[in-house]
């Protein structure tokens, strides 16, 4: 395929071949994991479709037109809104300092009408779009070691910081780490990276001490020692280590699991699903589903590997970084190998913030791939 194939004449035919171009597979894949998602919360809804079922299925299916859609977008659109949507993404988290909604002692939701939202989603998106622009064109040696990487350095700490004082540790991670990611790919030196691992360990301590609020220690110490309080802190943990440990290796059978079905599995249909799904389907319905993430790591990777384009490699490399990072954190955070922070496993967990991310940058990554034959002038963001 040539990129004169995917620019014939006649708005019908470059639609169709847009649409052929889609990896279909990698379609598949996605549904297969809602799927598991919606039946695992039938389960845990004492096999009802309502109140999490039917919602995460009907979302699913809309957000997966909205990927589709998203895919056959050119490309220079991405690259044209990359700036505009991270500056759009920090004046929403001013707004959230300034008129945002308050719930459960955090000042995170903007409220328009009857409908609010979360900016610090925007911001997901927003950096790696403007990273993957920012790093569009620029030479390998400013990349890999210069004073102009305080630039990047900035624009990942701005949105960082904001979300940070919310406070959603969770989220601000996950910003940090999909924007040092981005860093790291477009060639960053081996020797800084080691400088800055060093730097971020030592502090570490002093950031337990000074700047987290107290709730977030009490959430690192518990991780430390859950059972030093099991009916408080520590609840969260032991139970989602009771689940799995007690699924063994093929579960107690859909429907049948005590943690969740009694409840005392907290946040089951949201941070602790995979704990539910370990509970009823054991260490082998684990690995199939994290084998089908692994999937659709590995397919999204490739499409990145395969784009001419430096700024397409970038942005479906950071899209995928932040799928990623949500696997990891709910993963280590369910087995009891990291504090609890509020990040849900994507597509398996119910949550229509979550989801509208990830099938966004899913959109991107299919995007990247439908016109992985094009490149994008630095200058004026057009095809060559």
């Amino acid at each position: 395929m040539t990129v004169s194939a995917l620019t014939r004449p006649g708005e019908r035919d470059r639609l169709i071949v847009k649409l052929s171009e889609i990896d279909w597979l990698f379609v598949l894949v996605l549904s297969l994991i809602a799927g598991a998602g919606a039946l695992m919360l039938f389960s845990m809804a004492g096999s009802s479709w309502m109140p999490w079922a039917a919602a995460h299925l009907g979302r699913f299916t809309l957000l997966l037109l909205v990927m589709i859609v998203l895919a056959v977008i050119d490309l220079r659109v991405w690259f044209a809104i990359a700036y505009p949507l991270y500056g759009l993404g920090l004046l929403l988290l001013i707004a959230v300092e300034a008129v945002g909604d308050v719930r459960l002692g955090a000042q995170r939701w903007l409220a328009i009408g009857s409908f609010s939202f979360q900016p610090s989603e925007v911001m997901k998106l927003g950096i790696v779009l403007a990273l993957a622009r920012l790093y569009h064109g620029v030479p390998a040696q400013r990349a890999r070691l210069s004073w102009w990487l305080f630039v990047p350095a900035t624009m990942i700490a701005l949105p960082v910081l904001l979300v940070a004082h919310q406070p959603d540790l969770g989220t601000a991670m996950l910003i940090a780490l999909t924007g040092a990611a981005i860093v790291v790919l477009a060639g960053l030196s081996w020797r800084l990276i080691a400088i800055f691992s060093a730097t971020a360990i030592a502090a570490v301590v002093p950031m337990i001490t000074f700047v987290l609020h107290d709730y977030q220690r009490e959430r690192i110490f518990t991780f430390l020692n859950p059972e030093s309080d099991p009916s408080g802190s520590g609840y969260h943990i032991l139970q989602s280590m009771i689940a799995l440990g007690s699924g063994g290796l093929l579960g107690k059978g859909y429907g049948l699991g005590s943690q969740s079905q009694l409840n005392f599995l907290p946040e089951k249909q949201t941070d602790f699903a995979f704990a539910a799904l370990a509970e009823e389907f054991g260490f082998l319905g684990c690995v199939s589903i994290l084998a089908l993430y692994a999937a659709v790591i590995f397919m999204a990777l490739r499409t990145a590997y395969l784009s001419h384009s430096h700024f397409g490699r970038l942005a479906a490399s950071g899209a995928t970084a932040t799928f990623t990072l949500y696997v990891l954190i709910n993963g280590a955070m369910v087995m009891g190998l990291a504090p609890v922070v509020g990040v849900p496993m994507p597509l398996l967990s119910y949550g229509g913030t979550v989801m509208v991310t990830v099938m966004a940058g899913f959109g991107l990554v299919q995007c990247v791939r439908v016109h992985r034959y094009a490149e994008v002038t630095s200058g004026k963001g057009s095809f060559v």
